[in-house]
């Protein structure tokens, strides 16, 4: 390998392995900020809100699952209708039960670890190129992974917003 081709790797290998860093660090705010809620508190909808905190929890799950598996024709992580329940434009249609906050806090690091190292061994190697509603066209597994770091961090704004009214 040429020492400029090294130079690249070993820079993207970093620059990755702090968008895992993160990822992770953002997740954890978004349970430390919801910790001790009660079921009632996180399935609950503010006036003015179309979601509630449980569901804003779960759909960064499942958009990670769609932007990086979903892009890559791979197989997702999470079931089928976790997914459909809470990707975009989905909305809460019932409240959730306690058997499914904890599979959500259960799923919640592993979704991380595991597309860090399926990242890590090169099974993202197909990639289709998809524009996002925020108007960001991904052309890449990096860019997937970047700018759903931008997306959970927008949920984490909502968290914190609807923390307040429940």
């Amino acid at each position: 390998m040429k020492y400029y081709s090294l130079k690249n790797y070993i820079y993207k290998k970093l620059l990755m392995d702090l968008q895992f860093q993160i990822q992770q660090l953002t997740r954890q705010n978004i349970l430390e900020a919801v910790k001790g809620y009660s079921l009632s508190q996180l399935n609950e909808i503010p006036p003015k809100f179309n979601n509630n905190l449980a569901w804003n929890i779960a759909h960064v799950m499942a958009t990670q699952q769609l932007l990086l598996y979903g892009l890559s024709d791979l197989p997702m992580q999470l079931e089928p209708d976790f997914i459909a329940k809470y990707r975009k434009g989905s909305r809460p249609e019932k409240d959730i039960d306690q058997l499914e906050w904890d599979y959500i806090i259960d799923m919640y690091p592993k979704t991380i670890l595991q597309a860090k190292e399926d990242y890590r061994n090169g099974i993202f190697s197909q990639f289709k190129s998809y524009t996002t509603s925020y108007g960001m066209t991904l052309t890449s597994i990096e860019e997937s992974i970047t700018f759903n770091n931008v997306h959970e961090g927008l949920h984490f704004g909502s968290v914190l917003a609807i923390r307040k009214l429940v």
